[in-house]
């Protein structure tokens, strides 16, 4: 049985209709993934679905008792707020109730007062009335889940871990419906492969909105489109809704060109004069003119962002060489005796979780930083054009046009004068938004603004701190066409998977502990590489180069050092042991991520996640043993 129904659901803003007569069904069990371009109305398709906005026309229909709950993109803005506090707000009534019985027993260490134990028995009381022990337990049992401090202030927290206690506030309720809008923003890697996981392991129903690709892929169970007020379903996952999508397109222009052409006939046979006045003749007309009203109510396909960047003289080939750099910052080291040589047409990925330090490493290589100890040498003829994921540049208070040229009417690319408005709209702004203030942009308009007025730089060393945050998937893959073909070198930060694999050459890492490890490849091309056991190998020739002369002939004596014939023939079988592991690891995980695997009996899917844990665990045991033997093994 459906939990939310649209039958011939209307909403229009102005002359555009966001929802035109739409209908969309989300059944238990489904993750479905709400896709669309920019301004499209995907929030506001949301803001229905959970009933804060109501339609024009139509009906919505919820199963009785349905319960909604909504991951709120912001953080409260009060964040002296604890952890505690914010989650027990999702329990509206009870929750404030809960929040100061809490706060008055962690008091009672301090307080143990008559007027303390009189008001902590008064909450009990109330708490009792109101089922608000199985309440607090429900509180407890997330705050495990989740692996939250409970009582450290929302204020002390990552970015990561805050997002984390608004998905609590929100699970807390025990929704059948959980509605995620753009759930990856401002999350690191390991925040993002962490909520993959739990949505996967979760039994309710999930709609959520994304530009993640990989994170599309793998959760994703059916993907509704919404596009020029219509919603179109398709089941299955990413890479078959591309094709599909596609293949609808094609039909559409095909049936499109098809009308148009008679069209125009029948709009040359009008104007042959009194035949087509004939009455014999009046319902051709008729039709014509239903022709001619179908064609102007007809919505086209949103145009594509054009994108071109302003070319700069090339720089040296060396664009920045680093030899055993240090920084740090009241006595922490944010990166330890880091090197790189760093060449023109290189495109670098930095990878690393949030506050370790990425924008830290970025200065450092472009000279803005002195690094505490070792050398940042600069090559030569650097234009340098950044993109703040801050959006800082931005002033909210001047317009569109104000912040993109002082108020110029043209902008100069390649050496070529181009109007504003022609060259805005290549950026997909109407030119009657080319006025409003920045602070009247979403998301994604002031992401295209800051591209537009990157590009107007000339530079030949791009860097890029998180640039794929708002915007559409459609000007995601624009904008890796481009990058891919630049021809200066390119310093990207992001936490976009699909988006580093596409564009960089190679990849910095932060590892823990001020290292940063270099890498060729992409975001996968790291994974292969930093999970290879014999990895080790390579720091014992690093470290062969400061050893001193005849140290070669005890390195020797030490390698032929025999194991025991059972610890040899364990070592030996450990390969092969690995290798049935990751196969079965991937096997279980294709499981998981099909369609169709949470639709199967509950004890059937727990058998599974379970088969699944246990597979990783004994993998990792594999691997840690085999350390350990060629440890022994070398002496």
């Amino acid at each position: 049985m459906a939990l939310i129904k649209f039958d011939d659901v209307s909403l229009a803003f102005g002359h555009v209709a966001l929802l035109d007569k739409v209908a969309l069904q989300i059944d238990p069990g489904e993750r479905v993934c709400l896709v669309g371009r920019n301004g499209t109305g995907k929030s506001t398709l949301m803001q229905i679905l959970r009933g804060a906005v109501s339609p024009d026309d139509g009906s919505v229909w919820r199963q009785q008792n349905v319960r909604i709950a909504w991951l709120a993109q912001e953080v409260p803005e009060d964040q002296t707020q604890s952890v505690f506090d914010v989650i027990t707000a999702g329990l509206e009534g009870v929750g404030s109730l809960l929040a100061e019985y809490h706060h008055v027993v962690l008091s009672l260490e301090k307080d143990a007062s008559p007027a303390v134990l009189e008001r902590l028995a008064e909450l009990q009381s109330k708490l009792e009335a109101e089922d608000g022990w199985r309440l607090e337990q429900k509180v407890e049992d997330v705050i495990s889940r989740l692996e939250l401090p409970a009582d450290k202030l929302l204020s002390e927290l990552s970015g990561g871990l805050k997002r984390r206690v608004m998905l609590a506030q929100a699970l807390v309720t025990e929704p059948d419906l959980l509605l995620l809008d753009e759930p990856t923003n401002h999350l690191d890697l390991a925040g993002i492969q962490w909520l993959e996981d739990f949505l996967l392991s979760w039994n309710g129903s999930v709609l959520f909105i994304t530009h993640d690709r990989a994170f599309l892929q793998k959760l994703a169970t059916r993907i509704v489109e919404l596009d020029r007020g219509n919603i179109n379903s398709w089941p299955g996952d990413y890479k078959n809704y591309l094709q599909k999508k596609e293949e609808a397109l094609a039909v559409e222009a095909d049936h499109n060109a098809k009308f148009d052409k008679r069209l125009a006939q029948e709009e040359v046979w009008i104007r042959q004069g009194i035949k087509a006045r004939r009455t014999r003749n009046e319902g051709r007309v008729r039709a014509l003119q239903a022709m001619r009203r179908e064609y102007s109510d007809r919505r086209k396909v949103q145009g594509k962002v054009s994108l071109n960047l302003e070319n700069a003289e090339r720089s040296g080939k060396l664009v920045v060489e680093v030899e055993n750099a240090s920084v740090g910052y009241d006595g922490s080291t944010i990166v330890r005796d880091f090197s790189t040589r760093i060449q023109r047409g290189d495109r670098i990925g930095i990878i690393g979780p949030n506050g370790a330090g990425k924008t830290t490493l970025l200065k450092l290589l472009l000279g803005e930083l002195d690094p505490t100890q070792g050398t940042v040498q600069l090559g030569t003829k650097l234009e340098v054009a950044y993109f703040d994921q801050q959006r800082a540049v931005l002033d909210p208070k001047k317009t569109v046009m104000d912040n993109l040229n002082s108020g110029s009417d043209t902008v100069t690319i390649n050496g070529r004068e181009k109007h504003i408005i022609s060259y805005l709209q290549d950026f997909l702004f109407p030119p009657q938004r080319i006025r409003s203030p920045v602070s009247s942009l979403s998301g994604g308009e002031r992401n295209r603004l800051l591209l537009a007025r990157l590009f107007t730089q000339p530079a030949n060393l791009l860097v890029m701190d998180e640039p794929t945050n708002d915007l559409d998937v459609e000007t995601l893959e624009l904008l890796e066409e481009l990058l891919s073909e630049y021809k200066g070198t390119l310093l990207l930060v992001s936490h976009d998977r699909a988006f580093l694999d596409n564009v960089v050459t190679r990849t910095l890492v932060f590892e823990g502990q001020g290292a940063v490890n270099d890498y060729v490849g992409g975001y996968d091309d790291w994974l292969r590489q930093r999970q290879q056991p014999g990895s080790q190998v390579v720091a014992k020739k690093n470290k062969t180069k400061t050893e001193k002369p005849g140290s070669e002939e005890k390195s020797a004596t030490a390698k032929v050092k025999k194991l025991s014939y059972k610890a040899q023939r364990e070592l030996d079988g450990l390969p092969a042991r690995l290798e049935l592991l990751e196969t079965e690891q991937n096997s279980l995980q294709a499981q998981i991520a099909a369609p169709e695997f949470y639709q199967q009996n509950k004890d059937e899917v727990a058998k599974t996640l379970a088969k699944l844990e246990r597979v990783g665990n004994e993998l990792e045991q594999c691997f840690a043993r085999w350390e350990e033997l060629e440890a022994e093994q070398a002496g």
